[in-house]
């Protein structure tokens, strides 16, 4: 079902903004103002809500993470010092490397000498995400603005290290796959079908072994055919791509990355950590559980597992407990809900919340190291298999002819 972004009046005259599933704008527009809000806006749901940490497209471009990381950091500082926010806006404008944030930051200032807040005028950029905003409303609220965002500064820093290491531990995988997938191509589209006509001199009395014989079978067809298979799989490629950026695309592909056997427990312990640190760091800024809740699951990048989730919710609504309505996703970990449990009953639930997300963190690494420990001496097993069915289909006729020639033991 479609999601829509409402920009609403509550109840009790906050400015609050939620994410509403619904047929269509008006059917949302109903049913929020049953439930007593009054409707500003609805607009549809952009597919970057759904990234903890990803930039969704807006009316600016794209701002790249370590600048956005950057920017946080030295924004906390200004404001640790006593400088206004709206000066420390300005300098940072001029001195910012990206482009694309001092686009943003020109219309950021602009909107607060228009009298909005910053957490509004940020949220009207459309490209951060919403925990982040939703942190800076907290933090005006609570007039702690500068502690606010030096917590999302350290919750940012922890997210970026873990994409980091995601990216450096599947990096060396990736370029072996390449490599080896090149050096196949050659020797079957280039090396084999020139050898082809040896093979045929060499044992023209004789026929050739039988793995010669599907080897070169199998090169003179894919070459002969090449250039109607290629475009034929580059079509495919794109096709599948296409379909994998849809809903049901990626949440076919999330559902089955989920089913096997090290990616699957990889990526729940990384949604918990996530999940975790996440509502954690909304609570610290004061924001409430169901509201902590609502904005984190939202940003939880697999599509099951967030479908999964919006179960807990409306029990949370209900007055049940975080942790009971938390079993009802399916799919957190039984320890990190006795973990949670336990916080939620001393009171100290954004502390174990903390403690939650450090230990899946570490889990999530032995996880990976497995998962790439596993992926290297795969792919060199494979396409070292591959390579050596090849070279023996090319040396086998040669070995044939030298030991039934004039030197071999039949030739004496």
């Amino acid at each position: 079902m479609p999601e829509f972004i409402c920009r609403l009046g509550s109840p009790s005259g906050e400015i609050v903004t939620k994410i509403v599933e619904a047929v269509a704008p008006d059917d949302a527009r109903v049913r929020l103002e049953g439930d007593g809000y009054r409707v500003f806006a609805v607009s549809p749901a952009e597919a970057g809500l759904s990234a903890m940490l990803g930039i969704k497209q807006g009316r600016h471009a794209k701002v790249k993470q370590r600048d956005f990381l950057l920017f946080n950091q030295q924004l906390s500082a200004l404001l640790r010092a006593g400088i206004p926010m709206l000066q420390a806006i300005g300098l940072l404008k001029t001195r910012s490397a990206s482009a694309n944030l001092r686009d943003v930051l020109v219309d950021v200032e602009e909107r607060i000498r228009n009298g909005e807040p910053l957490s509004q005028a940020f949220e009207e950029q459309g490209i951060f995400p919403r925990i982040y905003t939703a942190s800076i409303l907290a933090g005006e609220k609570s007039g702690a603005l500068d502690d606010v965002l030096a917590r999302f500064v350290e919750y940012l820093k922890r997210s970026v290290a873990v994409s980091r290491k995601i990216r450096g531990a599947l990096a060396y995988p990736i370029f072996l796959l390449a490599a080896a997938t090149l050096m196949v191509g050659f020797l079957t589209l280039y090396v084999v079908p020139r050898m082809s006509d040896l093979f045929r001199n060499l044992n023209a009395n004789r026929a050739l072994p039988a793995l010669t014989q599907i080897v070169v079978a199998f090169s003179g067809a894919l070459a002969s055919n090449f250039w109607w298979i290629a475009p034929l799989l580059l079509i495919g490629g794109v096709a599948l791509f296409l379909w994998l950026r849809t809903e049901s695309g990626k949440l076919m592909l999330h559902k089955l990355v989920l089913r096997l056997p090290i990616a699957g427990p990889l990526i729940r312990n990384m949604a918990t950590a996530q999940l975790s640190r996440s509502i954690s760091t909304l609570l610290a800024g004061g924001i409430t559980v169901p509201d902590s809740w609502e904005i984190a699951s939202q940003a939880i990048s697999n599509l099951e597992l967030r479908r999964r989730s919006q179960a807990v919710l409306p029990l949370i609504k209900e007055g049940r407990g975080f942790t009971d309505s938390l079993e009802q996703a399916n799919w957190v970990p039984e320890l990190a809900i006795d973990m949670i449990g336990i916080g939620e009953g001393s009171g100290s639930l954004r502390e174990m919340l903390e403690e939650v997300a450090n230990f899946y963190d570490s889990e999530a690494e032995v996880r990976l190291e497995q998962l790439t420990t596993l992926l290297e001496p795969l792919i060199l097993l494979v396409m070292a298999g591959i390579v050596v069915v090849i070279l023996l289909a090319i040396y086998l006729p040669i070995i044939q002819t030298i030991s039934s020639g004039p030197f071999g033991g039949r030739g004496r």
